[in-house]
């Protein structure tokens, strides 16, 4: 398989300059490298919310559910839970999952369901042109907040790992290869899986050379110890000025969700297609 087969003949939307090409041409090489390795790509189903991180969706040549509006959790439960042969992949942004969508994002990490939430956090509305997200910094002027935001940000890391995730890591969509690893490895992990990427919006929200000046790179030496993953998350909250930690912060193995409830009587890929047809003609 060539990259160009993951991407689709849908003409491309987004600004120059937008992070969601740096994501889409990670996710891309993460997804070739998982075939390479024996994960096929018919085995990967993405699950997209609605904001312009949903537009993956469209130019992504691959399997994939358009969901709701911070529906992207419960949409991809289900889907896992009715084939666990599938390797299933949330796409959400900031506004989507954090806003919209924040109970599923919480219930999702403290059930452990074995999926993995990427979330492109460019830290406001895009496709609504410029409104303030969650993750918004204090003071952010836009459509909604002319005079700025009263409101704090909050840190979305020691949110879902207080609530039970168990692999979490921060990207940035500059850093390509740091993130094609890191959703390799969030893909491959056994369990709920969770990386918020620091997405550049150069129309409305430009950081570029805020993050360029103070990012680096988490040391990987203790994964699994939750205290030191609380100092990490708490090393910068998304609103004081503080270095920002970039890769894997944190990974601990739990059992899932989907082990504590199976499904009484799994059905053969056979049986399910037939069923599925079954359903589709009785609709008819």
């Amino acid at each position: 398989m060539k990259g160009e087969d993951l991407y689709s003949h849908a003409q491309v939307t987004w600004c120059p300059g937008c992070g969601n090409f740096g994501v889409r041409y990670a996710l891309r090489e993460a997804l070739l490298e998982l075939d390479r390795d024996g994960i096929p790509v018919e085995n990967v189903v993405i699950v997209t919310g609605i904001g312009q991180h949903g537009k993956m969706f469209d130019f992504m040549n691959i399997n994939g559910f358009y969901g709701l509006h911070g529906r992207t959790i419960p949409i991809a439960a289900g889907i896992h839970i009715a084939n666990p042969d599938l390797r299933v992949i949330c796409i959400a942004g900031d506004g989507d999952c954090y806003a919209e969508g924040l109970e599923h994002l919480v219930f999702g990490a403290k059930r452990n369901l074995d999926i993995t939430v990427l979330v492109h956090d460019n830290r406001v509305y895009g496709l609504t042109t410029g409104q303030y997200t969650p993750t918004s910094p204090f003071r952010f002027r836009g459509r909604s907040t002319p005079d700025g935001s009263r409101e704090h940000p909050f840190n979305p890391l020691e949110l879902v790992l207080t609530s039970g995730a168990t692999f979490i890591g921060r990207g940035y969509s500059r850093r390509q290869e740091q993130l094609k690893d890191l959703i390799r490895e969030a893909v491959l992990h056994r369990g709920f899986s969770f990386i918020d990427i620091l997405q550049i919006c150069v129309t409305y929200n430009d950081m570029t050379e805020y993050y360029n000046s103070h990012i680096y790179d988490w040391d990987q030496d203790d994964l699994g110890d939750f205290e030191a993953a609380c100092r990490k998350a708490r090393e910068w909250d998304y609103d004081t000025e503080a270095p920002i930690g970039l890769g894997l912060m944190y990974r601990s193995g739990k059992e899932t969700f989907e082990e504590l409830c199976p499904v009484p009587e799994q059905l053969k890929p056979g049986e399910r297609a037939a069923l599925v047809r079954k359903i589709m003609d009785e609709r008819r």
